[in-house]
């Protein structure tokens, strides 16, 4: 089994070496591919110095990212990496065991974060369930490259781009959860509050199985926190 990692980046100097440096270590062979978006701070620059091949960004926005790391990744295999999420030393054997059934077409891992806060830990032990609702691109999705391109790769989305693939490769494939954990950022949480942030991404994921559009949801979300990315902008 080839191995592409694809890393969709913005303003990530703090943490970039670190997941680089995590993904790297799963294998001289396995490609680590960083796509910016014109990144200021150098994460660029940091991500090219820790071995990863760096990919300008052809238009901002992690989904349109993703699909062209994707598009230049080699593997039989991808993976999405967000930069603040840490794979673990085991990852690629957690996924080539999983992948030996030709019948499962991807996955996911398991989530652990970086904060011991009461919500973060229920988050995380949500995560162990087959729930196709619990789980998001933090938790990193692998999946056969002819699996991506037969469900079309990520929809470009102003939020919401990975459950929307995770649905998606749900109801056309067959996937599988891992029980090896990732660990993520709880940047996100800290910096809106934790029970602000959780019940308001509760709220965004149920309006957006109702059927409600994503750049109405977007609106909504950047209404109420401060916390905003131009890689879901």
């Amino acid at each position: 089994m080839t191995l592409s990692i694809v890393m969709p980046t913005f303003q990530e100097a703090g943490r970039v070496a670190a997941a680089v440096d995590a993904a790297r270590a799963l294998g001289a062979d396995v490609e680590v591919i960083v796509v910016d978006s014109g990144s200021s701070d150098g994460t660029a620059q940091i991500a090219r110095g820790r071995g990863a091949r760096v990919i300008e960004a052809k238009d901002r926005g992690r989904a349109r990212q993703m699909n062209q790391g994707a598009a230049a990744a080699t593997g039989e295999v991808l993976l999405f990496l967000h930069a603040d999420t840490i794979l673990p030393p085991d990852a690629r054997g957690v996924i080539g065991a999983i992948l030996s059934d030709p019948a499962v077409a991807g996955g996911c891992f398991r989530l652990r974060f970086d904060d011991d806060h009461p919500v973060l830990r229920l988050s995380s032990a949500l995560s162990s369930f087959g729930c196709r609702l619990f789980h998001y691109g933090d938790s990193a999705y692998f999946v056969r490259r002819a699996a991506f391109r037969e469900i079309g790769g990520f929809h470009a989305m102003p939020l919401l781009e990975d459950l929307d693939f995770w649905l998606r490769l749900n109801r056309s494939h067959r996937v599988v959860v891992a029980r090896a954990s990732v660990l993520t950022s709880a940047r996100r949480f800290k910096e809106v509050g934790v029970v602000r942030q959780q019940m308001l991404a509760t709220l965004i994921v149920l309006l957006f199985m109702l059927g409600v559009g994503a750049p109405r949801l977007a609106r909504l979300y950047h209404r109420f926190t401060r916390f905003r990315t131009p890689e879901v902008a």
